[in-house]
């Protein structure tokens, strides 16, 4: 969320930063909601004062035994006690309506993110191992999952539809393994702490990360209670949001509170099962598991101050990426430009893995993004710390894929295909998998 207040400051600053996020200018029709807020609040706190003012006179008046005086102050109080309410509706309006509009702009680049206005305009940072080569032709994780009998796509949609997939055996053990590997990793050495929160939350929860509203169509709704004839609005107050990533939950934890900032940086870290609705994602990587409406991801998230959290955002990319080298995976990472970011993101690089069996020649895939978004989710939430001389100030906030399970599988897959059709497993994960080195299909 945007302060009206910055805004007012420095409106051109706003709309260039808006302008590179391929909006066009909002300052102008903001601060006129604004001028329009300020003055209901100015003649709603004026009635307010002459009230106070006008009942302490009659007072007076009837002491001074002025009747008339008092009579007419009388007169105007009652007056005031009827016209009070439609300004104090006036100033809540103004503030529905500015609230509104502030809550579906995006967060604004920082200074250093390229320039572009898709994908194409995102650039390389560094990349981490080389492409393998193989004596085989290289097959996608489905083809080398529906081989070994353990990967079904077609059970899956008789039990939930498209977008769905059922692993079983020494698959479903390797994406446990996979798991619990990377929370290990991050809790262990990393400095993060492990949290199992909610997968279902409320309305304000999807609003203060930037769910809520813009997204309301990709998230996956459960619905509390009986539905009746005109469920609308009811569907407003009564339902409960399955998370599409556990940044929702694990961000949400300081919504509401001021924390000392002794405390922080706060690294938390979570795996848990996402949801994505995929709503504009028709026809896009239908085949396989790339894309799926279940997943499984293990999330990091900090609370920061503003002073540190670049160099968090920076430390964060580390923690992922040390993922992929332990998994001796090769990837690439992307710093995104102003075009590609998120809603909520300040800044964003996405690490992507290489995966041998992904179209001609093979090709890489995003596995995790890694964002800064100042204070943009704290002010949705009311997130905020406390300084040393006492004043309360907003906290920075950032989140990660650390990374994505499912796709780490696919990459696992892929990469460590052997030409029978049989899975070597990584060397760090054969402790997981109860000393296992070789995933291969039932004799």
């Amino acid at each position: 969320m945007h302060d009206i207040k910055s805004i007012r400051d420095n409106p051109q600053a706003f709309d260039a930063g808006l302008k590179r996020r391929g909006l066009a200018p909002l300052s102008a029709a903001l601060l006129a909601i604004d001028e329009k807020r300020r003055a209901a609040i100015l003649a709603s706190e004026q009635a307010q004062a002459r009230r106070n003012a006008a009942s302490k006179e009659i007072g007076e008046a009837k002491k001074a035994k002025d009747d008339a005086r008092a009579n007419r102050l009388m007169a105007e109080v009652a007056e005031l006690k009827t016209t009070m309410p439609e300004l104090e509706l006036a100033v809540k309006t103004a503030d529905d309506e500015l609230a509104k509009e502030l809550a579906a702009i995006p967060n604004l680049p920082l200074g250093d993110v390229p320039e572009g206005a898709d994908e194409h305009g995102n650039v390389q940072r560094h990349v981490y191992g080389k492409i393998r080569n193989y004596a085989f032709a290289p097959k996608p994780h489905d083809d080398l999952g529906g081989a070994l009998g353990y990967m079904d796509f077609e059970a899956a949609a008789k039990l939930s539809g498209a977008r769905f997939v059922v692993l079983k055996k020494g698959l479903a053990r390797l994406e446990r393994a996979i798991g619990q590997f990377m929370l290990d990793l991050h809790t262990n050495e990393h400095g993060y702490t492990e949290v199992n929160p909610p997968l279902l939350v409320r309305n304000d929860v999807m609003f203060g990360t930037g769910q809520l509203p813009k997204f309301e169509d990709d998230q996956f709704w459960a619905i509390k209670g009986e539905l009746l004839a005109a469920p609308d609005e009811r569907l407003k107050t009564e339902r409960l949001g399955l998370i599409p990533t556990a940044e929702v939950s694990l961000t949400n934890l300081v919504r509401e509170s001021i924390v000392d900032e002794k405390e922080l940086p706060i690294r938390l870290t979570a795996l848990t099962p996402c949801f994505r609705a995929e709503a504009g994602a028709a026809g896009r990587d239908t085949r396989g598991m790339i894309r799926q409406h279940q997943f499984t991801k293990v999330e990091l998230v900090s609370i920061a101050t503003p002073e540190t959290s670049r160099d968090e955002h920076e430390r964060m990319l580390s923690c992922a990426e040390e993922v992929l080298r332990r998994l001796d995976l090769h990837y690439r990472v992307m710093t995104l430009c102003s075009g590609d970011m998120g809603f909520s993101a300040q800044k964003t690089y996405d690490i992507e893995v290489w995966m041998p069996g992904q179209g001609e020649g093979g090709a890489y895939r995003e596995i995790s993004s890694c964002s800064v978004c100042g204070d943009f989710q704290a002010r949705r939430m009311d997130a905020r710390s406390r300084e040393p001389d006492g004043k309360p100030r907003f906290v920075h906030t950032l989140n990660g894929s650390g990374t994505a399970v499912g796709r780490a599988l696919i990459a696992v897959m892929e990469t460590y295909q052997q030409e029978d059709g049989s899975i070597a497993v990584p060397a760090v994960l054969q402790s997981y998998m109860g000393g296992l080195k070789t995933i291969e299909r039932d004799k």
